[in-house]
């Protein structure tokens, strides 16, 4: 498989975890907005609207897309020192970061990973008025994470192949 295949793969991963992410939010949106308008005008309101948000909505807004965040070079970036050196050293300091980040969103994917299969074998629940499933969202972190390694890949990939850091 070429690098160029590998970071179009990689982009189609982060921006389809995105718009699985924009998908969220307006359902969220939505949500709440039905919940307090029912609220406001009947005295009623849906049962378990805090605890659908809370779970569903903003784990996977939240996770889902840092991976089209970083192919996008949009994470807080400190570059005062580094922005000094030579390009063929700010490269060597880009690819030491890559590697940092890649073995610390990896632990993350696999220990989420982990958690998500065992939260999915127990059938995990949370305490509600009614039987509200928990384990579904427990798959956006590996999820989110696995997309985030593929990003963080792609861009040292980029950066190598370009002999550049971003």
């Amino acid at each position: 498989m070429t690098f160029r295949v590998f970071e179009l793969l990689s982009e189609w991963v982060a921006k389809s975890a995105l718009v699985v992410a924009a998908i969220f939010l307006v359902l969220m949106a939505l949500h709440v907005s039905l919940d307090v308008g029912l609220r406001y005008v009947f005295g009623k309101s849906f049962p378990g609207t805090l605890e659908i948000v809370s779970f569903y909505y903003m784990v996977a807004i939240v996770f889902l897309p840092l991976a089209y965040v970083e192919l996008q070079q949009e994470h807080i970036r400190v570059d005062v020192v580094v922005g000094r050196f030579s390009p063929p050293v700010q490269l060597a300091f880009y690819l030491f970061a890559g590697m940092l980040g890649l073995t610390f969103f990896g632990m993350l994917c696999y220990q989420s990973y982990l958690d998500a299969v065992r939260a999915t074998v127990r059938a995990e629940t949370a305490m509600a008025n009614f039987k509200f499933y928990l384990w579904p969202s427990r798959w956006a972190l590996p999820v989110g994470f696995a997309a985030m390694c593929l990003a963080i890949l792609a861009n040292m990939i980029k950066a190598l192949r370009l002999r550049q850091a971003p």
